[in-house]
């Protein structure tokens, strides 16, 4: 199934025109910091932090952005594309309590389109993620979307916030009170009930939004409409990543149970600059594989069986030669075949071509050798034909 799931991803992405990016398993511990923020509960409280030999505070990657940017800055990949569109599939890091759909060592798929400031680039990566899950069957979903400001009208709209969480601070979490002054914004993401009916009436940043990114997200909602996605703006979701700017976007499954979360992503226009590339506008966004596997197997979703095309037996020990030589053959020319390596009797390899259920059998004994003709089997519908054995890759290739 992981096989299957990741040949689909993979096949998404190559048909938006995004390319695989290879970044290490572990980074500077700085890098995270910088990009994701300190005061964010992954850089806090979640990765897994230690010194190597030469004293350097490495941590293994908790998220797959940071090192993909990081890559885009120190290979210069800027230069020779304007808009560098990249994808990759790993394992990620984080200190949490394992539950159903959240590990410590979990894997991810994702992409980033670095170079573009458009709203158009912001659906696309959308229109891509929804077009994954499609494909492999998924259509019970919700889109959420919001815009996060930018470094103009953000710290103006935090300042509103932060007034008005202080007049019901000592009512709320102890993780929101803290959260009052260091990121005001996170109290509205809150999981807590109480916090939740407490900030109900809040006022939200779609409400004190710029001129700029006003019009970005009515585009980025007229964009997702002409394409058909449907949607709903959500004011509270803000993302748990202190780089996002403007769009900000979640898709959920209510397939999932309570860790409902299927794919997360939005803008970042200020990360590449910050750490120490140019000002480059930049959208992705990330998705857990075990959270899609869970889906998969709850929808009773299978992949396509591989089973090999043609299961030679070999009649007696004088064609045990040809039948390997002959199988070897027909897989260098991309066909699927299989063959015994126990020195098993034919009726035993016959019962083993119908375990792997494969489409063909063909048996091969110094009869079929001399005469240079053998009966090919449909092990589906039980069809025969007779075929040259000197030129079975050449019936296969037709």
């Amino acid at each position: 199934m992981w096989q299957f799931a990741e040949r689909t991803i993979r096949d998404v992405f190559h048909q938006f025109n995004y390319k695989e990016i290879r970044t290490p398993i572990f980074e500077s511990t700085s890098l995270f910091a910088r990009s994701i923020g300190e005061l964010t509960d992954i850089v806090g409280k979640e990765m897994y932090t230690f010194q190597d030999r030469s004293g350097d505070s490495i941590t293994l990657r908790p998220e797959g952005t940071a090192s993909a940017i990081r890559a885009y800055i120190q290979n210069n990949l800027g230069e020779s594309l304007p808009l560098s569109k990249v994808y990759y599939i790993g394992p990620m890091f984080r200190q949490e309590r394992p539950q159903a759909g959240r590990l410590r060592q979990f894997h991810q798929f994702g992409a980033e389109a670095i170079g573009s400031p458009t709203a158009e680039t912001d659906v696309e990566i959308i229109a891509m993620t929804i077009e994954i899950y499609k494909r492999l069957g998924i259509t019970s979903y919700s889109l959420q979307i919001n815009s996060v400001g930018d470094e103009e009208c953000r710290p103006k709209y935090k300042e509103i916030l932060r007034d008005e969480l202080r007049k019901i601070a000592d009512q709320l979490s102890t993780e929101s009170q803290k959260r009052i002054d260091q990121n005001p914004m996170r109290v509205l993401d809150s999981k807590d009930e109480n916090d939740q009916k407490l900030t109900a009436s809040m006022p939200l940043i779609t409400d004190h939004l710029n001129e700029e990114c006003s019009k970005h997200f009515e585009r980025v909602k007229a964009l997702l409409t002409a394409y058909g996605i449907p949607y709903t703006v959500n004011g509270r979701l803000v993302r748990g990543l202190d780089y996002y700017t403007k769009t900000a976007f979640e898709i959920t499954s209510t397939e999932l149970g309570s860790q409902d979360a299927l794919a997360g992503g939005g803008r970042y226009d200020l990360l590449v600059k910050e750490l120490g590339g140019k000002q480059t506008p930049s959208v992705g966004f990330a998705a857990g594989m075990e959270r899609l596997m869970m889906i998969l197997e709850k929808k009773g979703i299978t992949p396509p069986k591989q089973n090999p095309k043609i299961f030679i037996a070999a009649a007696d020990e004088s064609s045990r030669e040809w039948v390997l030589k002959t199988t070897m053959a027909l897989r260098t020319n991309g066909i699927a075949s299989e063959c015994d390596l126990l020195s098993r009797s034919l009726k035993s390899q016959m019962k083993e071509a119908d375990r792997q259920q494969a489409e063909f059998s063909l048996v091969v004994g110094t009869m079929e050798l001399e005469s240079g003709k053998a009966l090919l089997k449909n092990l589906t519908d039980h069809t025969q034909q007779e075929i040259s054995v000197n030129d079975i890759v050449g019936f296969f290739n037709k």
